[in-house]
């Protein structure tokens, strides 16, 4: 059984993290936070863990910023991951203004991020996975996925990019989300030279009816038998074309879990590890229901939490987005049950953890070719440009306002996609930025009548995939993104009657149920889609525009 230890151990991990800049000036506590301060922690156990996940092909350090608004309902309402702002700050006793609190929360963001810089990087990754791997001999490194996806360069290399400098890394498996957006066939082709397992226990071949990829990695770690089941993203056909992978069906597959974990323990696992793209709640209920797996390594909804989440017997580890965090777990197993834990939440902080040379000089060598289109500038920002968050982010405000002046549209919607970096006020837009928060396989910017009616179908439906008190029902993403679009919305109102007040922004007049209304969009999961790709359109807006300015209204109103 796992004892209070671990909670206190956690707490330390926290309290190490929270507490870099304590009472210092930010300058000073800039320069006394040490690599060894962010990495090092007192072994526990005979078994290590190392996640990382949703990197969405981020090789270099970025700006993130995370959510000012993530709203919990039913029974995650207030509960971690659903904390943000001061919220979170007073939950784990993060100190504000420290580096704790720039990494983990959007308070003070620009100010924290003109101080603290840049986060993430694979290649200071790489210094982390190699430090613990010399001192815990056997550690096992565990991609959480949506790591072929998200750049440029991904894009221009179908993630060949991140595959190379992934292999160097040398994951000893991973799982999977938008690694499957370039084509099921093409996913099977790569997974066949893969030097490590692609996990998918609930990835079945719908000709067949059986499992299409490998289900659990049976390894030893510290003496111990372990098994890794790996659980892709549940509602691929749903959240993205299921024309890509006509051959294959997902799902959250309760009982198959529940099987294979049985499986597992009958083959002599003594831990037994899930390797999720689940999301944070829908692991939490999977947690509360299926017995036998002793951690949770969860992704996809991009939570970082500096403490383990508690389910019965089970830990849920929270590992954040984009390359900013690990995660390390410490795990003392004796006669096949966990009986102490120890985690630590490690910060990417790119000016302080030492860049791993071969894997920077890789690193520079898959980018090299495209280098001076990434760099070439498109415009600059007067606002800080971020997406996370349940509502209209800023660079989906300029990818809306394009949308409506490149198309010439009375409304724009965008989806609510949690991927893609951030940008400080006063910064050059590249083309790397850009392609940072559009870079996918299906970008075609639609041009399309709809009627008010059909518009709030279309909202009422969203919502329900975010807001549904059941998280078996929560099908990913945030709120579909608006421009030109007003609305009322009461999160905690049934199914079909969460949206209200439809208002066409630019007249202030209702909107009319059944009149059609000029819509441009992007990302549609319709195979026919045509349009330009939302890059070009976004492009042609900033070559208009030339600086970015913050919008003064949202027009979104939020019932909690």
């Amino acid at each position: 059984m796992i004892t209070r230890r671990d909670f206190i151990q956690a707490s330390m991990a926290a309290t190490c993290l929270t507490g870099l800049s304590g009472g210092w000036s930010r300058a000073a506590a800039q320069q006394s936070v040490t690599e060894d301060m962010l990495i090092d922690m007192a072994p526990v156990g005979n078994v290590t863990l190392m996640h990382v996940t949703d990197i969405h092909a981020q090789l270099k350090p970025i700006y993130f910023r995370e959510p000012s608004i993530n709203i919990g309902v039913g029974g995650a309402k207030g509960q971690p991951p659903h904390l943000t702002g001061s919220d979170f700050l007073r939950n784990f006793d993060v100190e504000p203004g420290s580096r704790a609190a720039y990494a983990l929360t959007s308070e003070d963001f620009a100010a924290l991020g003109e101080t603290y810089g840049r986060m993430g990087g694979l290649d200071r990754i790489a210094t982390v996975v190699n430090r613990i791997r010399a001192e815990r001999p056997g550690a096992l490194l565990l991609d959480g996925g949506d790591t072929w996806q998200g750049s440029y360069t991904a894009n221009a290399t179908k993630g060949q990019d991140m595959i190379t400098v992934m292999n160097a890394l040398k994951p000893d498996a991973m799982t999977s989300h938008w690694e499957f957006t370039y084509g099921g066939d093409y996913v099977r082709d790569v997974v066949e030279n893969l030097p490590f397992p692609f996990l998918g226990a609930n990835i079945f071949d719908n000709e067949w009816d059986e499992p299409a990829f490998e289900p659990t990695l049976m390894t030893e770690a510290g003496g111990v038998s372990v098994a890794v089941i790996g659980q892709a993203f549940p509602y691929m056909p749903i959240a993205n074309p299921g024309w890509m992978f006509p051959d294959l069906s997902f799902g959250i597959r309760e009982s198959r879990v529940q099987e294979v974990v049985d499986e597992a323990r009958e083959n002599g696992a003594e831990l037994v590890v899930l390797l999720s793209h689940n999301g944070f709640d829908v692991d939490k209920k999977l947690a509360s229901r299926v017995t036998g797996i002793d951690v949770i390594l969860t992704g996809h909804t991009h939570d970082a939490l500096p403490v383990p989440v508690k389910v019965g017997k089970t830990l849920l580890i929270a590992s954040g987005s984009h390359g900013k965090f690990l995660s390390r777990i410490d795990l003392d197993v004796q006669g096949g049950e966990v009986r102490d834990a120890a985690h630590r939440l490690i910060p990417i902080f790119s000016d302080i953890i030492t860049p791993d040379a071969d894997m920077a000089a890789l690193i520079d060598e898959v980018r090299a070719p495209y280098e001076s289109e990434l760099a070439r500038v498109l415009g600059r920002t007067d606002d800080t440009l971020f997406r996370r968050g349940n509502f209209n982010g800023t660079w989906d405000d300029l990818i809306c306002d394009s949308l409506l002046a490149q198309r010439d549209a009375e409304i724009a919607l965008s989806p609510g996609f949690r991927w893609g970096a951030s940008l400080l006020p006063g910064q050059e837009i590249t083309v790397e930025d850009l392609h940072n928060c559009t870079a996918m396989t299906y970008p075609e910017a639609y041009r399309s009548p709809m009627t008010g009616e059909f518009l709030k179908v279309i909202l009422e439906d969203v919502a329900d995939n975010i807001f549904n008190p059941d998280p078996y029902y929560q099908q990913g993403g945030d709120m579909v993104r608006v421009g030109g679009l007003g609305y009322r919305i009461d999160v905690n109102a049934p199914a079909g009657e969460r949206i209200s007040d439809m208002t066409l922004l630019a007249s202030g007049e209702p909107l009319d149920a059944s009149r059609e209304y000029i819509v441009a969009g992007w990302a549609s999961v319709n195979p026919e889609t045509e349009g330009p790709p939302i890059w070009d359109v976004v492009e042609a807006h900033l070559a208009a525009t030339e600086t970015v300015s913050p919008r003064t209204e949202t027009g979104i109103d939020v019932v909690l």
